[in-house]
């Protein structure tokens, strides 16, 4: 697809496909339609999803979901203790007959990469998504590989909480643009997924597919031509810099992190239609994109304090720009 091409799909029209997107994931996943815009706004603002939840929710299956319908490439990664290095990015195997090494890929070479229980893995292995989360690229016996474009990871964890899983380092927590829950569904959300299981003979439902294969380029384009004026990038900037200066935080937002705050900010008035952004879209999007970048410090975390609250404080505190 060229760049022109690209760049053909309206702000309304890229709505009313995203709209389409969710409502398609939405028949298969029992979930907030919030939880699923959430998700949305890591590939329209070309970044990436941290989901914390337990076990049986649905993750997997939201992220196949995604991955069906924008039309994309799917593959999943079991993260556990003993995964090395090369069982994600692939490897160089020796061909006999040919007498030299073929580069088997990993399967990190997919649009969408489900990296399933994240935390899992010890942080060696963590770190092989580093490099492709932030250069769409991978390094493999000293050569380098491009990932598949649109390239979009959707990372699972268990709560720390958990026995048998190591933390995040901070510099891939930071790499997410988001991290979303989808917590458990009502009564009715599970009586539902029973009817539904009733009335089929396989157990994962299908997806309709929205986009055929490259067209997600053209929504991400369509974000980039999302405004954001001036004095809305101040505000962005302002909250970002207000978590550094609150005593319950040892590490704020850094400035990547105000970068992808204002992509997700973007990201967010397209979902609404619009093509320029107003307050209300960064006061949305500041919790998934801002909390889990923050470290609190070791006395915040003995009197229990919670990182969305401090966002949800701060937000408070900075003032909101008038938009006329």
């Amino acid at each position: 697809m060229s760049r022109d091409s690209a760049a053909a799909m309206s702000v309304d029209e890229a709505a009313r496909v995203c709209e389409g997107v969710v409502d398609a994931v939405g028949e298969a996943v029992i979930t907030n339609r919030r939880f699923l815009e959430t998700v949305l706004i890591g590939t329209l603002a070309k970044g990436h999803v941290l989901m914390e939840d337990v076990p049986g929710t649905g993750k997997t299956l939201t992220a196949r979901s995604v991955a069906e319908a924008l039309g994309l490439s799917f593959t999943r990664i079991q993260f556990t203790p003993d995964l090395l290095p090369t069982d994600v990015t692939g490897t160089n195997v020796y061909n006999e007959q040919e007498r030299t090494f073929e580069f088997n890929e990993g399967p990190i070479f997919a649009n969408v990469v489900l990296a399933d229980e994240i935390n899992r893995a010890p942080p060696k292995t963590q770190a092989a998504l580093l490099e492709a989360m932030e250069e769409g690229q991978v390094t493999a016996d000293g050569e380098t590989r491009d990932l598949p474009d649109p390239f979009f990871v959707i990372a699972t964890q268990n709560p720390v909480e958990q026995e048998g899983t190591f933390p995040l380092p901070e510099a891939q927590v930071d790499r997410f643009i988001v991290k979303t829950s989808m917590g458990y569904p009502d009564r009715e959300g599970e009586l539902t997924l029973l009817d539904r299981r009733e009335e089929r003979a396989t157990q994962a439902p299908s997806v309709s597919r929205v986009l055929e294969a490259g067209s997600v380029t053209q929504l991400q384009a369509a974000v980039e031509s999302v405004a954001v004026a001036r004095k809305l990038r101040a505000y962005i900037v302002d909250v970002g810099r207000a978590t550094r200066e609150d005593d319950r935080i040892e590490v704020g937002v850094s400035p990547r992190g105000i970068q992808r705050f204002y992509e997700a900010a973007r990201a967010e008035a397209l979902l609404n239609g619009r093509e320029y952004v107003v307050p209300d879209d960064v006061k949305a999007v500041a919790g998934p994109a801002l909390a889990h970048r923050l470290v609190l410090t070791a006395d915040a975390k003995v009197r229990g304090a919670d990182k969305q609250t401090v966002v949800e404080d701060v937000l408070e505190r900075v003032p909101v720009p008038t938009t006329r």
